[in-house]
């Protein structure tokens, strides 16, 4: 039987690695021989990750829910 301690040790450890391999790969489109895009492009795809990453942590610390949107550029 799991523990909730090992059940988070388990999930974080999980859960963190596939977030910083997707921002590896995010970061493989600052490729600009592959890519175009604007500063106001990558100005909000940071803003939102910031929040997020903001929000994720408050969540840690205080009894906040999140909000929950969809990324998307205009």
């Amino acid at each position: 039987m799991e523990t909730s301690r090992e059940k988070f040790v388990r999930l974080a450890e999980s859960r963190v690695n596939n977030i910083v391999k997707t921002m590896r790969l995010l970061g493989n489109l600052s490729n600009k021989s592959n890519y175009t895009y604007t500063d106001k492009d990558v100005e909000k795809i940071f803003r939102t990750l910031e929040r997020e990453l903001k929000s994720a942590k408050a969540r840690f610390t205080a009894d906040g829910a999140s909000e929950e949107s969809v990324f998307k550029l205009d």
